[in-house]
């Protein structure tokens, strides 16, 4: 393509323009996490095939253009959103358009006392001590790129703040939606959600557009889980199938602490997603699940460590793949147990379906175990449909596709079922049964 900028300096370029554009925002405790991370995204290479742990994802494609900055407001239409709310669910609705918090799609309901859902750039605002005590915290920018430039560009994001012993009853539907036209744009959600002590919280963070068109989706999100704390997350990615999107999600575990994610994957010609979870505490436990659907010449790449840096925990992780056409998909898991974390129970499973000749999954789940009173197992395996089921369902009358519609949902449900909200199970069971039965 012509006149494209060298991706570092056309982020370098444009910061000043960013920074002009906060309109007396620009806080000081925000102003130096910028520029350090600017200084940092300067220094650090951009990833390649010879870095180990990008050996399967070239992100050449992403390199070959410019994408803008937003800084006007952009509006969508409540009609819009209500397409993508789930059937007869109750839930705190916020609005993200081109990664702007946008009040007037957003809706909460009556929220126990103490009780802060809205967007991080008012936190920064109104809750300047919770946000300096936990933002950044987790994520570190030295040795991440992409986490690096999204914090350079630290504007706005979810913010969820639930205090000691609250119990946030509703999901927290967080919808960001993109809709860039014909103009290649950049947006960078960044998110904040702290669970304070002995409270317990939904969230279903959702990344959609309007339209099929090219743009870039780099997020963080932090969770930070207290004492006693319970959070049950779900992020459901069905953006452009010509977007990019790279995420990184940062967990902190205090003791007693239960933390559960399942990570849906459908849209994005190229996605990256990387979670890292640490136990800071004993007692804890973390449920890492995920399903990723790709077709044409969609990539999908996760990277997911869970530390075990405390004793006395739990972790599982099972991810689920099903690849069609020429896609490409990729699964490193990593759980790590360090000297002092006896008596830790990790659990990882990778299983992986593969729909054509073309198709092709790389998987490496890990395990580094340096404590010797565990319980803890992995495994993979990939396969192609199971011909004799199919040929049992067709030979009762079943058509070929709705055969295989029956079949993949079977093999998908041990991470759909384990999803706690009925109406998002629904919502994947009728999505994959639409795409295979067509």
């Amino acid at each position: 393509m012509k006149d494209v900028i060298n991706f570092k300096e056309w982020f370098l370029q444009k910061h000043n323009t960013f920074e002009d554009s906060l309109n007396g925002e620009n806080t000081y405790l925000m102003h130096q996490i910028r520029k350090e991370a600017l200084e940092n995204f300067n220094e650090l290479p951009l990833p390649t095939l010879k870095d180990e742990d990008w050996r399967y994802t070239n992100i050449s494609p992403l390199l070959k253009y410019n994408f803008n900055i937003v800084t006007k407001d952009a509006k969508i239409s409540n009609d819009t959103i209500q397409n993508y709310r789930f059937n007869n669910l109750k839930s705190h609705l916020i609005v993200f358009v081109n990664g702007q918090f946008s009040a007037e799609n957003s809706k909460l309901l009556n929220l126990p006392n103490g009780v802060v859902i809205g967007s991080l750039s008012d936190a920064i605002k109104n809750n300047p001590e919770i946000v300096e005590k936990y933002f950044n915290k987790n994520t570190t920018n030295n040795h991440q790129i992409f986490a690096a430039l999204s914090t350079a560009y630290t504007k706005d994001g979810a913010f969820i703040y639930v205090p000691e012993g609250k119990i946030v009853e509703d999901p927290i539907h967080i919808i960001f939606i993109t809709s860039s036209k014909d103009e290649k744009i950049i947006t960078q959600p960044r998110n904040l959600f702290i669970a304070g002590k002995n409270s317990q919280l939904t969230i279903i963070e959702h990344y959609i557009s309007d339209k099929e068109n090219i743009y870039f989706t780099n997020a963080v999100t932090e969770i930070i889980v207290n004492e006693n704390a319970v959070v049950d997350h779900v992020k459901l990615q069905e953006e452009s199938k010509n977007a990019f999107h790279i995420a990184r999600m940062e967990v902190g575990q205090e003791r007693n602490s239960n933390f559960t994610s399942h990570s849906i994957s459908l849209g994005g010609a190229l996605t990256r997603n990387n979670i890292n979870a640490l136990f800071n505490d004993e007692g804890s436990e973390c449920t890492l699940n995920g399903l990723f659907l790709i077709e044409g010449e969609q990539l999908f790449d996760v990277h997911t460590l869970i530390d075990h840096a405390k004793p006395l925990c739990n972790s599982h992780e099972h991810y689920i793949g099903i690849l069609d056409n020429k896609a490409r998909g990729v699964f490193n898991g990593k759980v790590l147990v360090r000297p002092d974390a006896q008596k830790t129970n990790a659990f990882q499973k990778n299983k992986n379906i593969i729909l054509s000749d073309q198709a092709l999954i790389n998987t490496k789940p890990e395990l580094e175990i340096f404590a010797d009173d565990v319980k803890c197992s992995h495994g993979a395996t990939i396969g192609q449909m199971d011909e004799e089921a199919k040929f049992y369902l067709r030979s009762r009358g079943i058509a070929d596709k709705t055969a295989t519609a029956i079949l993949i949902r079977a093999f998908s449900s041990d991470v759909i079922k384990s999803i706690k909200i009925k109406q998002i199970r629904n919502y994947l069971d009728e999505l994959l049964s639409k795409r295979f039965s067509q």
